[in-house]
């Protein structure tokens, strides 16, 4: 059987995938309901490829990947022997022997057994490897749009419900959600399933939303489409159908949030108990260490491994559960605006609409070299607006300056370069290698990225208040022009000074749609693309649209409500997690000072070697000062960055608190040493 659907049926991929389909034809039934649950999952992660060959061809990466670890298993069973680790007459499993000849017998089957045991397991080991992380695939993915399809859903159908009330069929509507990719991402990417359904294929509308309301990942999309197609069929009023919907999914977004705030309380508890274990570890391993017991490497360990694991863990463990915000916020302006089109790639090497004209004549190269002068002596003039747009540009900048400043310290023979050298000046040592380069690296970084936050929410804070006051004005009888020109007058703040300059543009000849995505597009908020995107489609059709008007306010209101409740729950959350490191660097700095000072006291002198631990009467009580103050400071990395992706769901938000967290950490170690 030969199938030619799919993703990587060319090449290497497609020849691996039919030479192991008779291994699938041998395993697998094709009406089985793991093929059909696999099969399911492809459609739903949109993974436009034949269940026969995609298991096929994750068999061959199984064998392989199964093969090289019985190999590794294999050679690991003979080294173990062969190097004298362990010894065959080690190994015994009680069985009676009634003779001398089945004892040698039993003994001379011993290595060729565990070499054979090993092979087996490292290879099952290998196999399960290679063909689960192939099938979890499709499985992740359809997880991932669904997740994104929940958490649109509900904007998703005010924005239908806009469509409604401002005149559109049930067909249109279908066709201008299809179309809404830049806004609403895989919710959209479901319409245009049914849109391509019925224009390519011939299939009536009914039949396909039937059909997608099967296949979508989404159940709460899947009963939506249900429901959708039930008052389609009996020729139900479709407006107050989705205005219903609207109204759930909102109380349902919120339910949503709800769930998962109380998911990222148990988290925080579950951290802040386990992070308080490589502390235990650190002590127990300090004492042992004094009796002579215990293992330098253990230590370290703990510090250099077992500290870092735990904190990236739960980053990982949070991802999981906490919902990022989809969408880069930037739309698409339409057909018939190239300018539009073109400031969509205007950057630091596109300089916009000019490129397309460039190299047909003369004169668009030259406006092209002045528009990139102009653009250079610009950037230059205001440099702290571009990285306040663009934060992560700074460590273009001041990377480059740290690794300058480290090297000429290093070449001026100021910073350590060597482990004792380390030891012999703690403090030091760690500043040069770690705080300098750190703090010129994020502090600029956390000082612009707060600013583009203030920024952004200097728009988002009033957006819901100026669109009740569009849609009163509108309801008076005035055009959507006319309502923004009047509340630009009476409201102050940043988006009533867009408002203005979204006016302006309009009397100077820019189409009012155009001048709404260019405001949009200036901030790319994702929360505000939507609440755009829903005005722009339904002002073209009508300038009364209050009743759309109304629906973006409830919904940025209904927004507002879940970022205050998402606010003040994850400040909760930020607060334990703060306060459970400030009580570990106290218990650190007190261990220290009244617990390995004043037993290196008693055992004459905190000497030791400066290499490394010097067990019995005496503590290398430097070695130990390195070591806890790591241990602290990357506690305070770890806790700073979970605190702020906890907080706003970005890793980046956590910068802030780790420059905060390491001062604090470096401020009481150089007073307790």
């Amino acid at each position: 059987m030969s199938l030619e659907l799919g993703e990587g049926r060319d090449g290497d991929s497609g020849a691996l995938a039919d030479a192991f389909y008779p291994l699938y034809e041998l395993l697998f039934n094709s009406e089985g309901d793991f093929v059909s649950d696999v099969e399911g999952k492809l459609t739903e992660a949109r993974m436009n490829q034949a269940v026969e060959l995609y298991l096929s061809r994750a068999l061959a990466v199984g064998m392989f990947v199964g093969g090289a670890l019985w190999l590794v298993g294999s050679l690991l069973g003979w080294a173990v022997f062969e190097f004298g680790l362990i010894s065959p007459e080690a190994l015994s499993l009680g069985i009676p022997v009634g003779s001398a000849e089945m004892a040698a017998a039993l003994k001379a089957a011993t290595v060729p057994a565990v070499i054979l045991l090993s092979g087996l397991v490292f290879g099952s080991i290998g196999f399960g490897m290679g063909f689960g992380t192939i099938v979890a695939i499709p499985y992740s993915r359809a997880s991932t749009r669904k997740r994104e399809i929940n958490m649109l859903l509900s904007d998703s159908v005010s924005y239908m419900y806009a469509l409604s009330v401002g005149g559109l069929n049930q067909l249109e509507i279908l066709e201008s959600m299809a179309e809404a990719d830049d806004t609403y991402g895989e919710v959209a990417k479901e319409f245009q399933s049914i849109v391509n359904e019925t224009e390519y294929f011939g299939t009536d509308y009914r039949n396909a939303v039937r059909k997608q309301s099967m296949e979508t990942p989404s159940d709460e999309l899947s009963q939506f489409l249900t429901d959708m197609l039930s008052i389609i069929n009996s020729g139900g009023d479709m407006e107050q159908f989705l205005y219903d919907k609207k109204e759930k999914h909102m109380r349902t977004a919120k339910q949503e949030q709800e769930t998962t705030l109380e998911t990222l309380e148990l988290f925080g508890e579950m951290y802040m108990t386990l992070s308080l274990f490589p502390l235990l570890l650190i002590i127990i391993l300090v004492v042992m260490s004094m009796m002579g017991s215990g293992r330098e490497q253990l230590i370290y360990g703990t510090v250099y491994a077992l500290i870092p694991l735990i904190g990236v863990g739960f980053l990982v463990l949070i991802s999981t559960v906490k919902q990022d915000e989809t969408g880069d916020g930037y739309l698409s302006p339409g057909t018939g605006n190239e300018r539009l089109e073109a400031s969509q790639d205007e950057g630091l090497f596109h300089l916009g609409l000019i490129e397309s004209f460039t190299g047909g004549f003369s004169v668009f190269n030259r406006i092209k070299s002045r528009e990139g002068n102009y653009k250079t002596k610009q950037l230059l003039s205001a440099p702290q607006l571009f990285f306040r747009d663009n934060p992560l540009f700074t460590l273009a900048l001041t990377v480059p300056t740290a690794l300058a400043v480290m090297g000429v310290l290093f070449v001026d023979g100021s910073m350590p370069t060597t482990w004792d050298g380390m030891i012999a000046n703690p403090i030091w040592g760690t500043v040069v290698w770690f705080y300098v380069p750190s703090y010129m690296t994020l502090v600029p970084l956390a000082f612009f990225y707060e600013w583009n936050g203030m920024t952004r929410r200097s728009i988002t804070g009033k957006l819901s208040e100026n669109l009740r006051k569009l849609s009163s004005a509108n309801d008076t009888g005035q055009t959507l022009l006319e309502s923004i020109e009047t509340v630009a007058d009476t409201s102050t703040g940043k988006l009533a000074d867009e408002f203005e300059v979204m006016y302006a543009k309009v009397n100077y000849g820019m189409s009012l749609r155009g001048a709404m995505v260019e405001f949009n597009n200036k901030y790319h908020i994702p929360r505000l693309a939507r609440t755009i995107k829903l005005i722009a489609e339904a002002q073209e059709a009508s300038s009364q649209i209050t009743d759309v008007l109304s629906t973006a306010a409830q919904s940025s209101e209904n927004q507002d409500d879940i970022e205050r409740e998402r606010k003040s729950r994850t400040r909760m959350q930020v607060a334990i997690i703060l306060m459970t490191y400030i009580t570990l660097l106290a218990v650190m700095a007190i261990l220290k000072v009244q617990f390995l000072d004043t037993m290196a006291g008693m055992g004459g002198g905190g000497g030791g070697s400066a290499g490394g631990l010097s067990f019995g009467a005496s503590i290398d009580t430097q070695l130990l000062s390195l070591l806890f103050l790591h241990a602290v400071t990357l506690q305070a990395v770890l806790s700073g960055f979970i605190s702020g992706y906890i907080r706003d769901a970005q890793i980046i938000s956590g910068v802030k608190f780790v420059v905060i967290l390491q001062t604090l950490a470096l401020a009481v170690w150089v007073v307790v040493v």
